[in-house]
Formats: structure tokens, sequence, C-alpha cells
């Protein structure tokens, strides 16, 4: 896994974290709630979005976070639930996204127009965006898959499963420190990395 040199590294992470935060506004906005707009939040400015500490997470062990948008579900249009699963998910959804487009341009800069820097941006995006996306659909509050698994549990299991949101960042510190998504969260990322690789081939080697 290479996630780039310190100058490289920088950028690659504000674009990850900015899209991140501003795919949940959005599709929170486009979904009826306008409090991440009222606040300043809808924006691909990554200075709106910075949370000091989950930022040097991401630099120092590969995973982390943002500030999170705000979101009142209670401004969606129609199933409010739903609502959330949408919101929660749209974050690590744009991550894959941009992960896969960054790996198409890594492989067009290696055979087309080769630019280290540009090869080497396009690298670092890939792996953080990927390693981002896995991290925040764990299930752990307060990150993305604990609002997806809450909002998809039949409704008397999410009730159960929101009273424990209160131990979701000691639970997240542990599984950290033992190393847990060291073992498991790496090895994705790879599996994930691999498979984009394998679709990115077959498509441009139909046009390459």
């Amino acid at each position: 896994m290479y996630l780039g040199d310190p100058l490289i590294r920088i950028p690659a992470l504000l674009i990850a974290i900015t899209f991140h935060e501003y795919a949940h506004g959005k599709m929170a906005d486009y979904l009826g709630d306008p409090t991440a707009r009222f606040q300043g939040r809808l924006t691909l400015n990554p200075l709106e979005h910075l949370d000091p500490i989950g930022l040097l997470m991401l630099w120092l062990a590969g995973f982390g976070w943002a500030k999170p948008v705000p979101v009142n579900p209670m401004n969606f249009k129609g199933d409010k639930r739903q609502g959330m699963v949408l919101v929660a998910a749209s974050g690590p959804g744009i991550n894959l996204v941009l992960a896969f487009v960054a790996l198409t341009l890594q492989y067009v800069f290696s055979i087309v127009v080769y630019n280290e820097l540009l090869f080497s941006l396009a690298q670092s995006l890939v792996w953080y965006n990927i390693i981002l996306a896995i991290f925040n659909l764990i299930p752990v509050p307060p990150l993305d898959g604990s609002k997806i698994l809450s909002g998809i549990l039949p409704y008397r299991y999410s009730q159960f499963y929101q009273q424990l949101e209160q131990f979701g960042p000691f639970l997240l510190i542990f599984l950290i420190f033992a190393g847990v998504f060291r073992l498991v969260l790496l090895p994705l990322a790879s599996q994930i990395h691999t498979l984009m690789s394998f679709i990115i081939s077959l498509f441009l080697g139909v046009f390459l």
C-alpha cells in the first residue's frame, strides 16, 4: 500500500475527507434537510470539514474521520430511517467512486502520459479513499456503518442498538489500539484495490 510523500498525502487526504462530508450534506439536502447548507457545510472547502484528531489519525494510521456534517432527519421527505441510511452510505460511496476514478487515472498516466507527480497523487487518492470508505462502514458509533445498520435493523433492535452509541467511541479506540483494523481493514482494502484494478484493466484493454 502506497500513501505517497508528505506533500502528496496532504492534498489526497483533504480531497478524500472533503468529498466524504460533502456527500453526506448533499444527500441530506436532496432529501429535504437544509441544515448542512445553512451552517456552511455544503461546500468543497476542506477547512470547513477538518477534524484535527481525525486528520492526524488518517495521516498516521491510514484511517480517520472528519468533522461530521449536521443532519436533522426530521426534515427528510418520506421515510426518516431510510433517509439516514442513504445519508450515511453516501460518504463511503463517494470515496469508492473517487478511488475508482483515481485508479483509472493512475493507469492512464502510466500508459499514455506518464507524469510522476500526477501518478503519485492518483495513487495516494486511491488508497486514502478506499481506506476511508471501509473504515467508515464499520458498524461502530459514531461511524457511518452504525447509522446504516441502525436503519436496516428491525425497529425494536434498532432502538436497543442506538442505546449502545454512548459506548461506541470507547469500543472504537479499543479496536484501533488492539490492531484489529490493521489486521482486517488493510487486507480488505487490498482486495478492493485488486478488484478495481481488474475491472479497470479489462475496460482499458478494450480501448487501449
